[in-house]
């Protein structure tokens, strides 16, 4: 039964002339589909339209070509022939009785237009501002480029009406929108009608308000969404958003608050706790009388209500708890509190956006699989012919392949060598700031345990002999990677001179308690994500001295794919470890390391009492190739696959999606050409007639 204090969230709410049947509001969030993949994006909102959700929200969606982000892959409302894909969007949102809503974004000092090449325009012009700092400029829009402006929100307007959706959210947050652009004084340097004061900056947005009203006849809701506070001496702060609805009290119909930029607003829960806006958003709502939304990454029934009985918020905002679990507010509402999958603020859904790759969740394996592979996050496929398999290993990907291979109805057996379960997730999340990705292993623990027909067995090293004897027609080995105790990564192929009198230690070794403590150490990182960082602020709180040496340009440079790499940089130096970009160590010595810097080749010479390598891992895959070379398929075995990080080692989302593709792939038919046929559904443009050239 669900608690009687939860009764809150599932009371409705006027928005505009709409109306939201409970307070879980999906703000617009992207995904890496957007104008490429737009099924696989359709049945992903409409997937949590089943979830419960009563509001969801595209994600930012452009308006116009004079107003682009390429590389990111983002939707486009540039014309009529973009109606339809946006039209069977919003249908798919209020399947279930959900509110639809599109985000309108023109991008201005943002947008490159590396795709229509088209100049840019800005409220003020000047470089790019960019993630990719893209050596363009833009143009300070005149009078006429302003007119032309609302002119064309006044076209996406009345499109998106066309399309079916409920509600518009004008996007001014995060710096990427051109009303935040406007509204700030580090984006906004004019002199005109339209600069100056607080009044001035807004007087652009009133005006596309007013329009909005217009076009649509009173019938959509207007959602503005804002940043609660932008950095630096010009930035539109927090004390000038509040002036500024107090101002425009009643001008949208829902105030939608969020952080300045997109790095804070999305922060990972390693430097970023539940409901961390709270401090800016408390006592807005005094200022109005629309409705507030706000995020946190929510996903705590408890603290969802506190911030609306505390008058913090009125609806509750969801991007990343969405995507871990689309069925958040069924599972509430029905009291299934278990069943919830909570994100682990790993940003791994942001990276496949940033990549201009599908997005993927760590712990929802079926995000962005729900139409190109048919995947549901809740409900499973019947199983097939088989009844029993094996799984050996209880990491993240193990976890899965049984979890999911269970909920098909295969009989499970899950063998773990070790007394924990989670694999890599029971070591990790004991790293600092790695607390919540103890759920990786939790949330699926928790759904197995109850099952009958899976048996899960600890301290249980299976010989491959062992496995021919087990009855099971299906096994996967998913044994996990282990370290490489040396520099073999991507700079270096191949180990490089060592002294053995240098203590040399893996992550594994520090996660396993040992490694040193109260010595002046040398980690070396050619793995560019989190570990190297971690494992750092780990030595620092054991009195170590660091030299953090990488042969990239930047610490951790692929967690700029989950915004957390400026933070990353921060924290290290405000630990006080020394940093050392583009070098690599060339030889290490008894009590030094020589490094050679990766552009000119110099060397020299650092001190060090140890070592610490983060760079590749191996797969630990010798069962696995012991069970190969013996004939499992005269013991009735019909597969036999070593799956995740035993396969090829990856982030934990990597390991996760491999077990999940294991059990769905089970029993299923064999074509005789395995990779011949793509294992995922793809939409590809279709052609248009070729324009006749005059001579």
């Amino acid at each position: 039964m669900r608690a009687p204090a939860h009764d809150l969230l599932f009371t409705p709410l006027q928005i505009g002339p709409k109306t939201a049947k409970n307070r879980f509001y999906q703000v617009p969030h992207c995904n890496g589909g957007g104008y490429r993949d737009p099924s696989a994006v359709v049945e992903m909102r409409r997937t949590k339209a089943e979830g419960g959700w009563g509001v969801i929200f595209t994600e930012q969606t452009e308006i116009h070509p004079t107003s682009e982000i390429t590389p990111f892959i983002e939707q486009h409302l540039w014309d009529d022939r973009d109606i339809p894909a946006l039209a069977r969007m919003a249908e798919a949102m209020k399947s279930h009785g959900a509110l639809a809503g599109i985000q309108l974004a023109y991008s201005g000092i943002n947008g490159p237009n590396l795709y229509s090449r088209e100049v840019p325009l800005a409220v003020t012009g000047g470089p790019i501002l960019t993630f990719t700092s893209d050596p363009v400029q833009a143009r300070t829009m005149d009078l006429d480029d302003i007119r032309n402006l609302r002119r064309w929100f006044r076209n996406a307007f009345r499109r998106s009406q066309r399309a079916g959706f409920d509600l518009v959210c004008l996007y001014g947050a995060h710096g990427f929108g051109i009303l935040q652009h406007f509204l700030s004084r580090a984006t906004n340097h004019r002199t005109d009608a339209y600069g100056g004061s607080l009044e001035n900056r807004a007087r652009f947005l009133r005006e596309v308000v007013e329009d909005f009203r217009e076009e649509t006849r009173g019938e959509m809701a207007l959602t503005l969404r804002l940043s609660l506070h932008e950095a630096g001496a010009l930035g539109f702060s927090n004390a000038e958003l509040r002036d500024f609805i107090a101002m425009h009290a009643d001008l949208p119909d829902l105030w939608d608050l969020a952080q300045g930029t997109w790095e804070d607003c999305s922060g990972t829960s390693r430097f970023t706790p539940e409901a961390a806006q709270e401090d800016l958003v408390r006592g807005i709502k005094a200022l109005t009388s629309k409705p507030v939304v706000g995020v946190g990454r929510f996903t705590s029934p408890d603290e969802m209500v506190r911030q609306i009985r505390s008058g913090v918020l009125d609806f509750i905002g969801a991007a990343r708890p969405s995507i871990a679990d689309p069925f958040l507010p069924v599972k509430v509402q029905e009291g299934r509190y278990e069943d919830i999958r909570e994100c682990i603020g790993c940003n791994i859904c942001v990276s496949g956006d940033m990549t201009q790759g599908i997005s993927r969740c760590t712990q929802n394996t079926a995000f962005m699989e729900e139409w190109r592979k048919g995947w549901h996050p809740e409900r499973a496929r019947i199983k097939g012919a088989a009844e029993h398999v094996l799984v050996v290993g209880a990491g993240p990907a193990g976890l899965e392949a049984a979890l999911q291979a269970a909920k098909r109805g295969y009989r499970v057996t899950l063998a773990e060598a070790g007394a924990t379960l989670g694999g890599r997730v029971s070591r990790e999340r004991a790293l600092p700031g790695l607390s919540a990705w103890g759920r990786v292993a939790d949330y699926r623990i928790g759904q197995l345990q109850p099952m009958a027909h899976v048996q899960i067995y600890r301290d249980s090293a299976l010989t491959a002999e062992d496995l021919l004897t087990l009855d099971a027609q299906h096994i996967a080995i998913a044994t996990g990677a282990r370290w490489r105790p040396d520099a073999v990564a991507r700079l270096h192929l191949a180990p490089i001179p060592t002294d053995p009198a240098m203590p040399v230690y893996t992550p594994d070794d520090l996660m396993a308690g040992s490694g040193p403590s109260g010595q002046r150490v040398a980690l070396y990182d050619d793995d560019h994500f989190y570990m190297g960082s971690v494992l750092a602020e780990l030595l620092v709180a054991r009195g170590c001295s660091v030299d953090f040496i990488t042969p990239a340009a930047k610490v951790a440079e692929w967690a700029e794919n989950t915004l957390e790499q400026a933070r990353i940089m921060r924290r290290l130096l405000e630990i006080g470890v020394t940093i050392h970009m583009s070098k690599a160590p060339e030889a290490v010595g008894a009590r030094e390391i020589t490094l050679g810097c990766c552009w000119t080749g110099q060397t020299s010479t650092l001190p060090a009492e140890a070592l610490v390598y983060v760079t590749a891992r191996r797969p630990t895959d010798a069962l696995y190739h012991a069970a190969a070379a013996l004939d499992w398929q005269g013991a009735g075995i019909r597969s036999l696959q070593r799956i995740g990080d035993c396969a090829a080692p990856g982030p934990i989302a990597w390991a996760t999606y491999a077990g999940r593709a294991w059990a769905e792939g089970l029993d299923a038919p064999d074509t005789g050409l395995p990779g011949d046929v793509l294992p995922f559904r793809r939409e590809i443009a279709a052609l248009l007639d070729a324009p006749r050239l005059t001579p």
